[in-house]
């Protein structure tokens, strides 16, 4: 087949998902410094001692500023999903976020005030900062969607594949990426044309492909069924690849833009879940072992606070409700080793007595009211840092399941056993990403997520999730 050349293309370049989150925190620190440079000035304007003016030199005495606080803002923002771009989509929700931040920044930052000596600190400093901060903020993050929308383009891209993983990659570029991806339509089989497929029109076969990359000026093929490809569409598609258009597979996409493993579409292509996102090749890679000292010393630290709480945990569970201050159950670790951990007791006395082992609903009636606070806010699962420490698990990872549930999800859903093949954690991918899961279904979803750390587990996306738990925890949206 031969394949025209195409048009000439806009030079305004075709961000990644990862590149606008990187232009997002980017802009936030720039708001940051220049709300520091309007706090500081207001600092001087109002001082009546005469002491300070503001001068490059004073400027350069409060650098310190410059460093703390954009990191400090990053490292709350982030905690609450300010870098999700979903959440950046909505402006309601982004400012409710903001104000949320930006006021934890003031409590912490009043907290210190009074914990140092007088005169360590400025005292209206923060305030100024805090005023000037969530407007600067406000108004990139009002802006960023008409300057992104100047200085780039999204992608134009044609689904190849009119089968049900279309519907799939259609919705989830919907409803994660909209702003990134421009989809032209559908080529697909000959009885689909001139049907719709969520809103977008199958325009013709692979006979058409040519066309319709040309007339559109398409940049990008997103392939749902690489093996179901006919001769003549993999020849449209090889073609389009050798002049330039970028070739992707439907999972790939879909794992990149919705961050997990749609594993119900990967026609058990079980490289599409085992296959590494790192070099293999690597002599060394430290973070195994970094990640295993970093449990150690978190969870060290973190028994000295369970030491202390305690007593008091200890003392309104019993006063709440009859029963122990503690239950075990047994879980299924990494490699499908069997290991008991601890809890804070957050349900009635013989809570299963009469159901076996069932899911915990999101309303469950057999959390009590001592217990509902606990698991909202995580203190439930202080004891598990015995289990970190002793090996069983680490901080962040896949949460350890009962073996009834293990053994009943594993026939019911693909790979289900690949999330053994990593130590399971506190907290997850799929705690951060996903409300409640009290069903199977629920459960099919959280597997992808935690499919998707497996893959692609890290240092910083270990931080990722320790911030986002952070912030559910700060706002009591825990389970």
């Amino acid at each position: 087949m031969y394949f025209q050349p195409l048009p000439r293309r806009s030079r305004r370049p075709q961000l990644q998902i990862s590149e606008r989150r990187l232009l997002l925190a980017l802009g936030d620190i720039f708001a940051v410094c220049a709300a520091i440079l309007i706090a500081l000035y207001w600092w001087t304007a109002i001082d009546r001692s005469g002491l300070y003016h503001f001068t490059f030199e004073f400027i350069l005495s409060q650098s310190y500023w410059f460093l703390i606080l954009p990191a400090l803002w990053v490292l709350f923002a982030s905690a609450y999903d300010l870098y999700d771009l979903r959440v950046a989509a909505h402006r309601w929700k982004t400012l409710q976020r903001m104000l949320i931040v930006t006021a934890q920044m003031i409590v912490v930052y009043v907290l210190v005030f009074f914990l140092s000596p007088v005169g360590a600190l400025p005292r209206l400093f923060i305030l100024y900062y805090g005023i000037a901060s969530f407007v600067l903020l406000g108004m990139w993050r009002a802006a960023r969607p008409v300057l992104l929308g100047w200085a780039s383009e999204p992608r134009r891209v044609l689904i190849v594949g009119s089968d049900a993983n279309c519907g799939l990659i259609l919705r989830a570029i919907k409803d994660y990426a909209a702003a990134d991806y421009q989809v032209r339509g559908v080529i697909g089989a000959a009885e689909d044309v001139g049907k719709l497929i969520e809103d977008v029109p199958v325009l013709g076969t692979g006979a058409d492909l040519n066309n319709f990359v040309r007339r559109d000026q398409i940049t990008e093929l997103v392939i749902t069924n690489t093996n179901g490809l006919s001769g003549e569409t993999f020849q449209a598609v090889m073609d389009a690849y050798e002049h330039g258009i970028t070739i992707v597979p439907m999972p790939l996409l879909y794992e990149r833009i919705a961050e997990r493993i749609p594993i119900e579409h990967v026609n058990n292509d079980w490289t599409v879940v085992f296959l590494p996102v790192k070099n293999s090749d690597a002599a060394f890679d430290p973070y195994p072992l970094l990640k295993r000292w970093i449990d150690i010393l978190l969870s060290l630290v973190g028994l000295v606070i369970f030491v202390v709480m305690l007593p008091f945990l200890a003392l309104i569970i019993r006063a709440d409700s009859e029963g122990g201050i503690f239950y075990s159950q047994e879980r299924v670790g990494r490699n499908g080793r069997v290991f008991r951990i601890w809890k804070f007791r957050s349900m009635i006395k013989d809570a299963e007595k009469h159901t076996g082992a069932v899911f915990a609903a999101e309303d469950d009636p057999r959390v009590t009211r001592v217990g509902r606070i606990m698991r909202k806010t995580r203190l439930d699962e202080l004891p598990q840092l015995i289990n970190v420490l002793r090996g069983d698990m680490s901080f962040v990872g896949p949460r350890p399941e009962r073996p009834e549930h293990v053994v009943r999800l594993t026939e019911k859903i693909p790979f289900y056993r690949t999330r053994l093949i990593v130590r399971p954690g506190l907290t997850g991918w799929a705690q951060v990403r996903y409300n409640y899961g009290a069903n199977d279904e629920d459960a099919l979803i959280k597997l992808q997520y935690d499919l998707y750390y497996i893959r692609n587990q890290s240092m910083l996306l270990d931080i990722n999730i320790l911030l986002r738990t952070i912030g559910k925890v700060l706002s009591m949206s825990g389970t």
